[in-house]
């Protein structure tokens, strides 16, 4: 699986690989951070306060080291109960997914014939939704970790029935911190074997100053008010690649694909100019870059690399 961010060039100085909110990081999380001492082993008040932040009860909330460690871990629990088992895997899609499943010996099979069945609101790479289709017996989980930089769109009804993952991180622009949790629907049998399959403090001091902090009013108001800039600079990171030349497809996030001539085969250069882009391939999607929303220098400063690379 090939991810965005720093790469061994190190750390891109205009990066549009990922899809962290370039408008942080969101002060009362990043001033929060304290790693001067062991978190509570069972984040009692943690869990308690993402619980109060989302109206469940707190023995619902299944803390991870991150997204991709939840993928992995309940991937995990269905193959230990159901060897085998098929799961659906929406495409184009992140790729650990598929990399979960194949690790723990599970079929990627049709929807309707899956034990467990993936689905993200909005989904990566494509910055879209799609209304959940249900399987009755099956587990389904429901990647919200865009829903909280929706810029547009329809929020479509997450079922009490499915898993939530949220990873807040993202959204808070604050990448580099690891650390996810859980909505497990009521007295929902896997609960206990995901607990059984943590290590120990799967997140760190920062991750719970984070996770912390995410439930505070101070940062939702600042989040909201984020997102009107991402809009913002949005419609013009749009209008400037409309002047590149380059197809952009609509999108409810700040990240859209684009299509270009030759686009793809340049990254590479782009890079060694120190602007990075996120190559799709890896998430099923040949022929394309996912690009996230960035300042209007860094735009300016793509524009140029682009122009340069080109004439």
């Amino acid at each position: 699986m090939v991810h965005g961010g720093p790469d061994a060039q190190g750390i891109p100085h205009w990066d549009f690989s990922t899809n962290a909110n370039a408008c942080g990081p969101a002060p009362l999380a990043w001033e929060a951070v304290d790693a001067s001492r062991y978190p509570d082993p069972s984040y009692t008040d943690l869990r308690a306060a993402l619980a109060a932040h989302h109206g469940v009860t707190s023995g619902r909330i299944v803390i991870a080291a991150s997204a991709s460690e939840f993928i992995t871990r309940i991937s995990t629990a269905i193959a230990l109960g159901k060897p085998s088992a098929g799961v659906f895997i929406p495409r184009p899609c992140y790729g650990d997914y598929a990399a979960a499943a194949a690790a723990r010996g599970l079929r990627e099979v049709e929807r309707d014939a899956a034990a467990l069945v993936w689905h993200a609101s909005p989904s990566s790479p494509l910055g879209r939704s799609m209304p959940l289709a249900w399987v009755d017996g099956a587990v389904h989980v429901i990647d919200c970790a865009y829903a909280p930089l929706r810029l547009s769109g329809q929020r479509h009804r997450m079922p009490d029935t499915a898993w939530q993952l949220w990873s807040p991180n993202k959204a808070l622009g604050l990448t580099g911190i690891r650390a996810a949790y859980a909505i497990a629907p009521e007295a929902d049998p896997l609960v206990q074997p995901l607990l059984d399959l943590a290590p120990s403090w799967p997140v760190g001091a920062h991750g719970v100053a984070m996770l912390t902090a995410w439930t505070a009013p101070a940062t939702q108001h600042w989040l909201h008010e984020s997102l009107a800039t991402l809009r913002r600079w949005k419609a013009r990171q749009l209008d400037l690649c409309a002047t590149l030349g380059w197809r952009c497809e609509d999108s409810e996030t700040p990240f859209h694909v684009v299509r270009a001539d030759g686009l793809v085969e340049r990254l590479s250069r782009l890079r060694e100019l120190g602007i990075k882009l996120r190559d799709t391939a890896s998430m099923g999607l040949p022929g394309a870059v996912r690009l996230g929303v960035q300042r209007p220098e860094a735009q300016d400063a793509l524009a140029r690399a682009w122009m340069e690379i080109t004439r």
